[in-house]
């Protein structure tokens, strides 16, 4: 089947995109491809989408940014839905609604210049707001449901308002996990002055500088209660462990370095890391990657 013809004769208007390179558009550039790419407008058009895919039985994912995400490689034989288009920012008072395909980078400065603070920690991370919110993203001084009133979403085949409490967020986890299409989300700023927002900025862009260079899924691994992944892997050794062209980097032990790998030399790593850690420390590492498809 030409899916793409396919979606195209059944989606008035549809944007899709054929032979989708995972490569190109995850921050790790690895992995195959994928038969279609399909970039929904609306949340009806979204809804249309998912529907049909669902009827004819034709695999699909979600994909951001692409930061986070470890894809297979080879050739998926179906569609990934990105959130590009989702791109609606506005502000009521201090509150900023927020399109899923929005960026951190493009929500702080909307918000610094309107004097809207508390949204520092987002800075440097590579993160649409829709994958912000599946992901809970953030850093040790802050998460995004901290600063999240109500997420937007289509579950079932319908848009609904999921509230903070609906959201299951934990240490990088939500339960948009499951496969809900997060669409939007209302964020709870506070008042601020413009300097002050620069300040905050410049901490946290000095902070992420220090972290590894090269191509990467950013962190790996979730960190354990009361501890650091990174401590954990380091000290079973595993700095500068290698797979193919995959190795841990020696600058900072949760992250996993695209030196010339494939998919399968990363994942081969990721479960090695995770053995010696075990075997060394009794702790199981939960990983903090998405897999793709």
């Amino acid at each position: 089947m030409d899916i793409e013809k396919f979606l195209g004769d059944r989606i008035h208007g549809l944007d899709t995109e054929a032979n989708f390179s995972f490569a190109r558009h995850t921050t790790i550039g690895c992995g195959g491809m994928a038969a279609v790419c399909a970039y929904p407008k609306t949340e009806e058009e979204l809804i249309a989408l998912l529907a049909l895919l669902k009827r004819r039985g034709i695999p699909y994912c979600f994909l951001g940014v692409g930061a986070n995400v470890l894809p297979a490689d080879g050739r998926f034989e179906g569609v990934i839905v990105r959130f590009t288009r989702f791109s609606a920012l506005s502000a009521q008072g201090t509150d900023i609604f927020c399109g899923a395909g929005v960026t951190a980078g493009a929500l702080l400065r909307f918000a610094q210049a309107r004097g809207i603070g508390g949204l520092e920690f987002l800075t440097g991370i590579p993160a649409s707001l829709g994958g912000a919110v599946v992901m809970n993203a953030g850093v040790k001084e802050g998460h995004l449901s901290d600063v999240v009133h109500s997420v937007a979403a289509v579950e079932g085949g319908k848009a609904r308002i999921f509230r903070l409490n609906e959201c299951g967020f934990s240490e990088k986890y939500s339960v948009f996990q499951s496969g809900i299409a997060v669409t939007g989300v209302l964020l709870k700023g506070r008042p601020a002055s413009q300097a002050e927002i620069a300040e905050k900025r410049g901490y946290f862009r000095a902070k992420r500088a220090r972290l590894p260079k090269g191509r990467s899924m950013g962190c790996v691994f979730v960190n354990p209660e009361g501890g650091f992944a990174g401590e954990l892997i380091d000290r079973s050794g595993c700095k500068g462990l290698s797979v193919g062209g995959a190795f841990v980097s020696e600058e900072h032990a949760n992250f996993i370095i695209n030196g010339g790998a494939t998919s399968a030399d990363i994942a081969k790593l990721i479960d090695l890391v995770k053995e010696r850690v075990f075997a060394e420390t009794g702790i199981r590492l939960r990983e903090e990657i998405m897999r793709l498809p």
